[in-house]
């Protein structure tokens, strides 16, 4: 397994007296790092390290400055056997690669960058860095370059006789991984640069120390031992980066001479560590004897619930009260109990346990603030400071306010001193409006600093429309500053019209229509989503500017999909803000990219909109949809193709679950698609609904709706029978009647055929009176009759009130067929019904006297025998069970086409309308061949 190689430098072409280079060779929170000489004129800089003993390398580490950044460093390696000397003038470095670090402006350069790179396993005594370049920044105005941290992971050599100069037989070996990351294997945590750099040294110690424990434990099979081994490590981590960081704080406090905070920030340093070892029990965890404690292989309080609890940090001002105190008192303070000093601290136990993924933490500024710790007579204690101090990477950054950071030391412990005290306070202006001020006048001196600059992540994420459009384009999207934003749609505009304009023949370096249209579509995305209207008003012009004039005749389908699938789903959700102006603008987009003559080939928007709406849609969103749907089917309209989501179907049903939605203006949209659809299709449309009938009529909802089915009904049929009122195929009885009085019997028979369409009539009673009861329609059928005798008493009473009628002798007339007799004798007309009318018929199994154009639906769902019938999934029609098979291989039994209904008698399709078809084909000369009511017509006229 990889370990940490030691190593010393050995040579540095040049470097700062203040940061030499062999600060390079101590790893810690508190170093340094090599500095190169201020304003030097060396271009490049070489560091050589001599290895203690020869090694084989599998990975080298670096840590570059905040800002004092190199451009790239160059990696040499050189290998000399003991038995060989060797002095600068006999080594030769082998070329490993280089490494290129960033300009850290991303983070406005508070981050330290690491970089590990992993190389083929190579023997080496030498490692030699050339660090190229000088990243240029505001901060560095001496253009000096610095090296924080070097660290080589590898194994030591073993010499033998086998080891020559080449690296022959290590070309085939790979370095060491661990099984379960798949990373280099290390024999201790404590050997990663990550590590060692921020956490303190004692600390690190102890943390080895616990690792070998751990090793012999899990040999000895003492499980729980192991785990509370690894919990204290775990824990111990978290504490040492809280001492690195204290370190830290002492070493600036020495570098200003503020030997005071430099006394207290020692004694704080102590304290904390002795109650992080007492509360951890890491004394007895080492077991320094050598002998196992049974205690340890027992469960305890501090490691039972998982991860220990850490003591609170003390702050300075508990220990300057230590310290007051230990000068009265013969006790030591390291005895002293931080538990009674932790209601004087705010935070709370296990505040800074948490340990998350490696980040880039902040550094400190380049101008560090001064540490003030003075005494507050009144107060009698101390002062605590806050610092911006370095973090591990493992830790995120916490910014507290000044209120949380001093909640301790706020505590008033002279309750003598008045509470309103004019020395409480100070006279200087608040952060938040200190940073304001501060933050206009650096925009008021430089308008383009309040851009801020693309980071890691967002550059990946816009790397097409960066390589198309430029990167100062994209940046102007990304902008916290709401006026770039519209300035970066403009110039979006300006340069698709002069895409537009010039030829892409023309250019060779011009990016194709295909790749703007989708870097285009990758910045809307995000416009689009923006919270301020005047940017997303400028988003959607340009969104419309893309489809209407740039993409028709230049992009390919498969772009265009692309582009849709991207931006439909934001202007949609954008469709049901409640904003007026936001949805309305949004839904004029969508028709906008409907109209595009690319996308609705493909039909990429209506399918969208016709899905189902569910009850619990948001109101404007469902609504907004459903007044999409509508005007695309005004635009557009009604499609047979079953993947244009504009098909009678698919609108039908977007249409009924829309009636059903609680909000009244979505059912009213609704109601108006599907009577756009019944136009076409009503069959369709009543199949998705409940039943006409009287139970069905007493929701309001249905009432309206079939109110207004029932008067779409009347003006179809008015029409046919307008157009074929003087057509032939009627009976003879047509011609003697008078055009007004023909017309009236035509809209009462309409009538009737139109409000109980499709159920029977009952069979014939030997009484006079009317219908008896059949399968329970016994209230239909007496109200069919009511019906029927009062067209006939109205034509009874126009006949007589009529100038032109030559005699005043009343006539009955069927309101099926026109069939017509004088008399007023109510048999007749039953008598007619029961054997004449060609409009009805017999089921073939309880007799009773029906529609034909409603056998089928009888057979199957109202007939006493409907347990012995099937519909056939081919044509439709009933069948009987035992002759389904033979009715299969019959040549009428074929699809049924769409809009139409199979005839029963004759197997022939009635097509649309079917009302009027029907009549049609039952009552015209060349209608239905196998109906016999009709023969028996003809015979007697």
């Amino acid at each position: 397994m990889a370990k940490k190689i030691p190593f010393n430098v050995v040579f540095a072409s040049d470097e700062d007296v203040n940061f030499p280079a062999s600060e390079l060779n101590n790893h810690g929170p508190t170093v340094h790092g090599w500095r190169s000489a201020s304003n030097g004129s060396l271009t490049s800089h070489d560091i050589i390290l001599r290895f203690q003993q020869p090694a084989k390398i599998y990975r080298i580490q670096l840590l570059a400055h905040q800002y004092l950044i190199p451009e790239k460093v160059e990696l040499w390696l050189h290998y000399s056997p003991k038995s060989l000397p060797s002095t600068p003038s006999s080594q030769y470095f082998d070329f490993l690669g280089f490494v290129a670090l960033a300009d850290n402006a991303n983070t406005n350069y508070k981050s330290r960058e690491l970089q590990s790179v992993t190389v083929c396993p190579r023997r080496g005594t030498h490692l030699k860095l050339r660090l190229i370049g000088v990243q240029g920044n505001d901060y560095n105005d001496t253009g000096q370059i610095s090296l924080l941290a070097v660290n080589v992971l590898g194994e030591d050599l073993e010499v033998g006789p086998n080891n020559g100069n080449g690296d022959e037989h290590l070309a085939n070996e790979a370095p060491p991984l661990d099984t379960a990351t798949g990373e280099l294997a290390l024999a201790s945590i404590c050997d990663d640069l990550l590590f060692s750099m921020y956490v303190e040294e004692s600390i690190v110690k102890s943390i080895r120390e616990l690792e070998q424990r751990k090793v012999l434990a899990v040999n000895s099979e003492r499980f729980e031992y192991a785990r509370k081994l690894k919990l204290c490590m775990t824990a111990l981590r978290t504490a040492g980066e809280r001492l690195g960081r204290y370190a830290l704080a002492k070493r600036q406090a020495v570098q200003q001479e503020d030997f005071t905070t430099a006394r207290l920030r020692k004694e704080q340093i102590e304290m904390y560590r002795a109650a992080v070892l007492r509360q951890l029990q890491v004394h007895q965890l080492l077991e320094p004897q050598g002998v196992a404690l049974s205690s340890n292989d027992q469960s305890c309080e501090i490691y039972a619930g998982g991860k220990p609890s850490l003591p609170s940090a003390p702050s300075l001002q508990d220990v300057a009260q230590a310290l007051a105190e230990a000068t009265f008192s013969p006790k030591s303070i390291t005895s002293l109990s931080l538990e009674d000093k932790s209601s004087t601290d705010g935070s709370q136990p296990g505040n800074d346990n948490t340990v998350t993924a490696p980040a880039p933490a902040p550094a400190p500024a380049p101008a560090p603030t001064s540490l003030q710790a003075t005494p507050t007579p009144t107060l009698g204690g101390w002062r605590k400071s806050h610092d911006e101090l370095p973090q591990s990477p493992r830790l995120p950054s916490r910014h507290s306010s000044p209120m949380s950071s001093r909640q301790g030391s706020l505590r008033r412990r002279n309750k003598s001193v008045p509470r309103n005290s004019y020395e409480d306070y100070e006279e200087r202006a608040i952060p938040t409006l200190r940073q304001e001020c501060q933050g206009n006048a650096l925009l008021e001196a430089d308008p383009n600093r309040g851009r801020s600059r693309l980071n890691d992540r967002e550059r990946r994420q816009a790397a097409l429309p960066i390589l198309v459009f430029g990167n100062e384009l994209v940046e102007q999207f990304y902008s916290r500053q709401f006026q770039d934003r519209e300035d970066g749609l403009m110039r979006l505009r300006n340069f698709l019209k002069e895409h537009d304009l010039v030829e892409p023949s023309s250019n060779e370096h011009a990016a194709s229509p295909n790749k703007v249209a989708r870097s285009a579509a990758l910045l809307l995305h995000r416009a689009v989503r923006d919270a301020v209207y005047s940017v997303f008003s400028q988003a959607t012009e340009t969104v419309r500017m893309l489809f209407l004039e740039y993409v028709p005749g230049r992009v390919s389908s498969n772009e265009v999909a692309r582009c849709v699938d991207r931006l439909l789903p934001e202007l949609l959700a954008k469709s049901g803000d409640p904003s007026a102006r936001l949805h309305t603008l949004a839904q004029h987009t969508i028709l906008s990219i409907a109209a595009c003559p690319e996308v609705a080939e493909q039909h990429l928007v209506a399918p969208a909109l016709s899905r189902s709406v569910g009850s619990g849609t948001h109101q404007r969103l469902a609504m907004s949809r459903l007044q999409m749907l509508e005007q695309l089917v005004h635009t557009q309209g009604i499609s047979t193709d079953k993947h244009s989501g504009l098909t009678c179907r698919a609108l039908s049903e977007c249409g009924c679950s829309g009636i059903h939605h609680p909000a009244e203006p979505v059912r009213k949209v609704a109601e108006r698609i599907l009577l756009l659809v019944y136009k076409v299709n009503p069959r369709l449309v009543r199949k998705q609904l409940p039943p006409d009938d009287d139970i069905t009529r007493r929701n309001l909802l249905y009432r309206q709706l079939f109110t207004e089915f029932d008067k779409l009904d009347l003006d179809r049929k008015q029409e046919l029978l307008e157009a074929s009122k003087y057509g032939g195929g009627h009976s003879s009885g047509d011609a003697a009647t008078p055009p007004a009085d023909k017309a009236s019997t035509s809209s009462d028979a309409s009538r009737l055929m139109n409000s109980r369409s499709g159920h029977c009539l009952g069979p014939m009673a030997s009484s006079s009176n009317g219908y008896a009861s059949c399968n329970g329609k016994q209230q239909y059928n007496e109200q069919l009759k009511r019906s029927m005798l009062s067209v006939t008493n109205s034509r009874k009473g126009s006949a007589s009130n009529s100038e032109s009628t030559e005699d005043n002798t009343p006539k009955i007339r069927c309101p099926f067929c026109d069939w017509s007799c004088a008399g007023n004798d109510a048999t007749q007309l039953d008598r007619h019904y029961w054997k004449a009318c060609p409009f009805l018929t017999k089921c073939p199994q309880c007799s009773q006297v029906l529609e034909i154009a409603a056998l089928n639906y009888h057979l199957t769902k109202e007939c006493d025998a409907k347990e012995s019938y099937v519909v056939c999934v081919r044509c439709t029609e009933s069948v009987h069970k035992q002759l389904y098979e033979l009715h299969q291989m019959e040549d009428y039994c074929r699809e049924l086409k769409t809009g139409a209904a199979r005839c029963p008698l004759c197997h022939d399709d009635v097509h649309l309308p079917q009302d009027g078809g029907w009549k049609l084909h039952l009552l015209s000369a060349g209608g239905c061949p196998g109906n016999i009511r009709k023969r028996n017509l003809k015979k007697s006229n």
